[in-house]
């Protein structure tokens, strides 16, 4: 991909909090980018550095270290140039509790160029009959909703999504992933940050899972999963042992877990695994209990990264764009 096509570009970026000793670097010299009409997923654990890389590609904080460009500028140098094509959706949006979801609305477009009719707005987020509502008399939902109503008001290039769908009950959460992916194919680049994988699987391009501030693992969906074995769990019957199947090496097993005759094998090459074993069955008329054969999921290498620490400081600059 040409780098002219890239909406995002951010190279060793680095964000620290404090001074001296007791200084924390939040984010570590992370490298990614994003193409123009792309969802982009940041996950992470809480303290990853999601919302502090965000902020920075927002032009909110200077990074410590490092470039960011949006759309071809640096969003705090050039804030003025990169604000009006980008909206933002914050974790919370601290509105006036007195105003009206209509008010709050107009109030936002009177400080946003070419800004979209406030009616229109509210419409995209399912808040139109909501619009004489006071702000404190929202439901949690609603108010995420009218966050980003908010972001959307000024037909923003990129769009900057921080846990959207937090608080919302799954109609709400189904409603706005439908709205987010018109967005997409309607030509905006978005950048997400999620505590749901599924989400993240659903919706993203592309994603990067960050751990302890760097990149552990980026890439589509199935590039990040295919890192990581598929599982065949079974049941051997009374009288058989694990020393009993092929060879585990043969059968293409890199790992596996026993309890009592409760069997689960884990493989980079599951097809060819599941065929050996299937055949060793066959030939032995055995009946695997239980069999349950599958790739890995989002879940699972989510989970593999936060618990072993990350897959390394290089995959924080290497195949990330």
């Amino acid at each position: 991909m040409d780098t002219d096509e890239y909406v995002i570009d951010v190279t060793g970026l680095r964000r620290s909090y404090g001074d001296g000793r007791g200084a924390f670097e939040a984010v570590r010299g992370i490298s990614f980018s994003v193409a123009r009409g792309e969802l982009f997923a940041l996950l992470g654990t809480n303290g990853a550095g999601k919302t502090s890389t965000v902020e920075l590609l927002e032009g909110l904080a200077r990074p410590s270290g490092g470039q960011v460009r949006v759309l071809g500028m640096d969003p705090y140098e050039r804030r003025a140039e990169v604000r009006p094509r980008t909206g933002v959706m914050l974790q919370e949006g601290g509105f006036p509790s007195d105003l009206t979801a209509g008010e709050t609305a107009r109030m936002w477009a009177g400080c946003t160029s070419g800004a979209r009719p406030v009616a229109e707005a509210l419409g995209l987020v399912g808040l139109s009959a909501r619009a004489g509502v006071r702000v404190k008399q929202l439901s949690g939902g609603e108010r995420r909703r009218l966050d980003l109503a908010l972001a959307l008001l000024g037909r923003p290039e990129v769009l900057f999504l921080d846990e959207p769908t937090t608080g919302l009950d799954a109609e709400g959460r189904r409603d706005t992933q439908r709205l987010v992916r018109e967005l997409r194919d309607g030509g905006a680049t978005v950048v997400l940050t999620t505590h749901y994988l599924e989400e993240a699987e659903a919706l993203a391009d592309r994603l990067a899972i960050l751990h302890e501030g760097r990149i552990a693992a980026c890439g589509s969906t199935h590039e990040v999963i295919a890192a990581h074995p598929a599982r065949i769990s079974f049941e051997l019957p009374e009288g058989y042992l694990l020393g009993d199947l092929p060879p585990l090496p043969r059968l293409g097993v890199v790992s596996h877990e026993q309890r009592g005759q409760r069997i689960r094998l884990h493989t980079e090459r599951l097809q060819e695994s599941l065929t050996e074993l299937l055949s060793w069955a066959d030939a032995k008329g055995v009946v695997l209990g239980r069999l349950d054969a599958r790739e890995a999921s989002l879940e699972e290498a989510f989970l593999a990264i936060a618990g072993n620490g990350g897959s390394g400081d290089g995959a924080a600059e290497g195949g990330v764009r």
